[in-house]
């Protein structure tokens, strides 16, 4: 993936992995991780040598010393047409040994047995990872764990304090509920007689579970997001959407361009990290200037956290060395290394409590760091593991009706809920 913000966001980006084998099938190799760590390995990431080549040599060279009988073959894959190379490799037999992976991507290697299960072949480095980072990569229906966590990403919502403050709302008092938000929001459009949405983009998956929405059932074989919390939150956008306090152009929204109406003034709000503050000082000096950080807005207590993964192919011929190389590219120095080189965060336990996580030193930057990782220690990752690309936009095409009044907000979940039905059935 390209570094900056949206493609560290895993969620953002995920990819359905249509594999034409389902079930477990032979797994080929051997998942006991105890012998020798020797052989040769390949390793492949996803789109980062641009960036981090060096960071990577460094790796894979501590590595090879620590364990001279090794070999590590570096590979990496451009950000498009990433699923469809996994999907080739895992066809065709040829994915490598250790592979960097999103939650959406181990799903179907897990269900066609190519995914190493981490809780049997490699349970003694459990505890050295935040739990809701080590859950990432579980499958519902299935037990086992099929990546070791690598780096998370979460981050905040900015505002502009400018247009709360002439809508004559309190700038340093933020929304922090759903209700606050929503009403804020309404003001906001009619104080600026529509010219000024709080908000630029339609409800996702993740939304509605930030929302309190119970989104699938705990057997991972039926979604449940057409409930009546889901309802509601939708009802309420429709709301938005009317009042033009959901920017018009909401339905065909792309981060960047969200991103674009937040820069020109035409959106009071809009999720970011530490990577939009320099953005926003070069391009939109006035925003700079008013800019107003606030915290994810939640219902369950718990924000978004988008994680990456390293996953360990089952069917590997040196299942030790891949283990430990899976471990040592995540282990906590490593881990730590790579988060001072982007703005990026750590999955280990106790990282976030280093001083580079929890001293401020009155910069921005800093400020969103610091909050960042204090929010991610009990985060959570709302995107279900088995929620694909093709779902994402069945629920936004039904979205999209209901907020232009062609359905009900309830037709519309219902719809959306069956579709996402039959898509997880196809996956096998």
């Amino acid at each position: 993936m390209p570094i900056p913000r949206r493609a560290l966001v895993a969620a953002a980006i995920a990819l359905v992995l249509p594999l034409s084998a389902c079930g477990s099938g032979d797994s080929g190799g051997s998942t006991d991780a105890s012998g020798k760590i020797e052989g040769d390995i390949t390793f492949q990431t996803w789109n980062l040598r641009a960036n981090f080549k060096p960071y990577f040599e460094g790796v894979v060279a501590d590595f090879e010393k620590k364990y001279p009988g090794t070999h590590v073959k570096w590979i990496d894959q451009p950000a498009e047409g990433y699923a469809d190379k996994i999907s080739a490799d895992a066809a065709g037999g040829t994915l490598p040994d250790v592979v960097n992976v999103s939650p959406d991507l181990v799903a179907p290697l897990a269900k066609a047995g190519l995914a190493l299960d981490l809780d049997k072949s490699a349970a003694r480095y459990k505890k050295e990872y935040l739990a809701g980072a080590w859950a990432g990569h579980q499958v519902p229906g299935m037990t086992g764990t099929y990546a070791f966590p690598w780096y998370l990403n979460t981050g905040p919502l900015f505002y502009n304090k400018s247009l709360f403050e002439k809508a004559g709302l309190d700038a340093a008092q933020p929304p922090t509920t759903y209700d606050e938000l929503f009403t804020d929001a309404l003001r906001l459009a009619d104080k600026s007689d529509g010219k000024v949405a709080t908000l630029a983009n339609v409800p996702t998956i993740e939304d509605f579970g930030r929302y309190g929405v119970e989104l699938m059932n705990k057997e991972g074989s039926a979604f449940s997001f057409n409930d009546d919390k889901g309802v509601q939150l939708l009802t309420k956008y429709k709301e938005l959407y009317d009042a033009k306090a959901l920017d018009p152009q909401a339905l065909t929204a792309t981060p960047e361009s969200s991103g674009k109406k937040f820069l020109t003034g035409a959106v009071a709000m809009n999720p970011g990290s530490a990577l939009d503050l320099g953005n926003f000082k070069k391009q939109a000096p006035n925003l700079y200037k008013n800019i107003g950080i606030t915290d994810q807005i939640t219902s369950t207590g718990k924000v978004n956290m988008y994680v990456m993964g390293v996953m360990v192919n089952a069917r590997t011929k040196h299942t030790p060395a891949a283990v430990a190389f899976a471990h040592f590219v995540t282990d906590a120095e490593n881990q730590m290394s790579f988060a001072k080189k982007v703005a990026i965060f750590p999955s280990t336990a106790g990282s976030l409590d280093d001083p580079y996580f929890t001293k401020e030193d009155g910069t921005d930057e800093t400020r969103v760091r610091v909050a960042a990782a204090k929010s991610l220690k009990n985060a959570v990752n709302y995107t279900p593991v088995l929620f694909s690309e093709q779902m994402k936009t069945a629920l936004r095409n039904e979205i999209a009706k209901a907020l232009q009044g062609k359905q009900s907000p309830k037709t519309a979940l219902d719809n959306a809920v069956k579709a996402c039905d039959t898509l997880l059935r196809q996956q096998g």
